[in-house]
């Protein structure tokens, strides 16, 4: 049964980080956890769910391969190792070819390289038998989320957990067939058109404001590495 879409709506990332937290709090073993925020719209909440669970915080540069023609759509993500998880519905959908393929993967593994640098100093935290808590503002078709649970699953960590404020039903059912421990979710409202139709405050967030999470996460002890 869907949820009325009024009494769904978060103010802020703030305060759906607030919230997601609140359910998390059951999920966490404590095993020296981290929280891997997805950038850019994932890091207000994630920096709020690691911040009111005590746990490490730090940020996990994955991004969205989109179609040409229609860049809002994805046909697929890259994780920081190269590797590309793809939609092969809407790849065959749209024909898309080896080379077009190629040629997306390129230019948004450069930016990934960017983001990396930026944020992390081209170094990510160590996750070896750690649980591994990656959040997002959302999920949609969950490419990026795949992505990203796929870069921590070969880092042998104990165990993954994906989670975010709002996600489509169908979309948690892939993810933890494909590759969560857990899929840990707010609210899974239908119908389920964009993550931002579920927020007051969706703004598209920029370096200088993922960099000053950064920041107030080194402030509270919290960041990682």
């Amino acid at each position: 049964m869907g949820t009325n879409l009024l009494n769904m709506l978060f103010k802020d990332r703030t305060e759906a980080g607030q919230k997601l937290a609140q359910v998390l709090k059951e999920h966490i073993e404590g095993v020296n956890p981290i929280v891997l925020a997805l950038p850019r719209g994932g890091v207000p909440v994630g920096f709020e769910v690691a911040k009111a669970l005590g746990t490490k915080f730090s940020i996990l540069p994955v991004r969205k391969l989109g179609v040409p023609s229609n860049p809002e759509l994805a046909f697929g993500a890259i994780d920081p190792d190269g590797d590309v998880y793809l939609n092969k519905t809407v790849v065959e959908n749209f024909g898309l070819t080896p080379e077009v393929i190629e040629e997306v993967r390129r230019k948004e593994y450069q930016e990934l390289l960017r983001r990396l640098q930026l944020y992390l100093g081209g170094k990510l935290p160590q996750l070896e038998g750690r649980e591994v808590i990656i959040v997002d503002d959302g999920f949609a078709t969950g490419f990026t989320a795949l992505a990203a649970c796929g870069f921590a699953k070969k880092r042998n960590p104990y165990k993954v957990v994906l989670a975010a404020p709002v996600a489509p039903p169908d979309t948690v059912v892939m993810l933890k067939q494909n590759c969560a421990d857990e899929v840990v979710v707010y609210a899974t409202p239908e119908p389920f058109f964009a993550v931002g139709m579920f927020y007051e405050d969706f703004h598209q967030l920029g370096d200088e404001e993922v960099l000053k999470y950064r920041e107030l996460a080194k402030e509270l002890g919290i960041w990682e590495p």
